[in-house]
């Protein structure tokens, strides 16, 4: 093998993260395929790579016959029993392939053999690190911007794709920046083999960070009972706990609200409210729009082209009207989505107004 062309192979397998050896035992494979293609051969090739000195030995098993038509993969019986006596004509023996007649033939496919193998196990290395990673949470570093707007990060040795749908507008996505992501899913394309997506804006990102941040949560002794996102601006976590000695609640917050701010810092600062669940509706949907104070709740149903809808009519104080409903509803909005309710918010004196007129009606 050529010196410099075996130097470049190391190289390449040293800026991939690829193994020697793996990368040995394919271009032996794949050299070998590409000789007995050339020349025709029907019977076996193998060929070894010295990954001290790069040499290459290349043995072809050669059908023995009478008469010689082409010496690429054919031995003539007289030299042929010269190396085995007990051979017969039709029988294979293995003969070695002179380098430099092994080179002619393969050094016009090395590169492309080499670039071919590479990809391959690049995709190899990508489906064996994220197979078992679909669902869970992986530590990226943003390496840079597509031109269709998706963002390359690096994990590990490997590469995922953020597109800009699973993107939080708020977010920077600098070179560099170092954020932990959710594998949403492996694609297997043909062309381009595995391609690893993952969110930023999936609820589940949430729901991983707690269970990391938070051992009562990885433990089972609390359990995070919903989410309802609206990524880089507010997350609504419902939680509850099977140990009456542990608050659900203060151990999702943690010693001055140290376990929360961690995943808050690394959400850019989205605001996470922490609810209690509880399995009486009108206690959940009170928790669920904290911080507003609530008077009242009345439960009730409607009928839409989707089907019955459960709708939740709250009173609250005048003073807790904006609190409760939130920046563009987005309180409000969020406790529906967290409880399953239609819910509508009046202040405390509309409220009496319209009771009054109803009342005088």
């Amino acid at each position: 093998m050529d010196r410099k062309l075996f130097e470049t192979m190391q190289q390449i397998a040293r800026e991939r993260g690829l193994s020697m050896a793996d990368l040995q035992a394919e271009l032996e494979r794949a050299l070998a395929a590409a000789y007995k293609r050339h020349v025709g051969a029907s019977g076996d090739v193998t060929v070894k790579i010295d990954l001290e000195t790069g040499d290459l030995q290349a043995v072809c098993e050669k059908e023995v016959v009478g008469h010689v038509t082409n010496h690429f993969f054919q031995i003539g019986i007289d030299e042929a029993r010269r190396r085995d006596p007990n051979v017969e004509i039709g029988d294979f023996i293995p003969v070695p392939i002179a380098p430099e007649t092994f080179g002619r033939i393969a050094a016009s496919t090395f590169k492309q053999v080499l670039q071919q193998l590479l990809r391959d196990a690049e995709r190899r290395r990508t489906r064996e690190e994220f197979k078992d990673k679909v669902g869970d949470v992986v530590s990226a570093v943003v390496n840079r911007r597509l031109s269709g707007g998706d963002v390359l990060l690096t994990v590990g040795r490997g590469e995922c794709f953020l597109p800009r749908k699973e993107q939080v507008p708020t977010e920077p996505y600098r070179p560099n920046d170092r954020m932990r992501v959710y594998v949403l899913e492996l694609q297997e394309t043909e062309k381009r083999g595995p391609r690893v997506i993952v969110s930023r804006t999936h609820p589940h990102l949430v729901r991983r960070l707690f269970e990391v941040e938070v051992p009562e949560i990885a433990s089972g002794v609390v359990e995070i009972m919903g989410i309802a996102r609206e990524a880089g601006h507010r997350t609504k976590i419902a939680v509850r706990s099977h140990d009456e000695r542990v608050d659900a609640v203060g151990a999702c917050v943690g010693q001055r609200g140290a376990r929360v701010q961690v995943i808050v810092n690394e959400l850019y600062d989205e605001k996470i409210d922490i609810v209690p669940f509880s399995e009486d509706p009108i206690e959940y949907i009170g928790n669920a729009l904290s911080p507003a104070k609530v008077l009242s709740i009345k439960l009730g149903e409607v009928e839409t082209q989707d089907g019955r809808r459960r709708t939740a009519h709250v009173i609250v104080p005048d003073s807790q009207s904006s609190l409760a409903i939130g920046r563009g509803g987005q309180n409000v909005r969020l406790a529906g989505f967290l409880t399953g309710y239609d819910i509508t918010v009046t202040p405390e004196s509309k409220a009496n107004q319209e009771g009054t007129q109803a009342a005088q009606g």
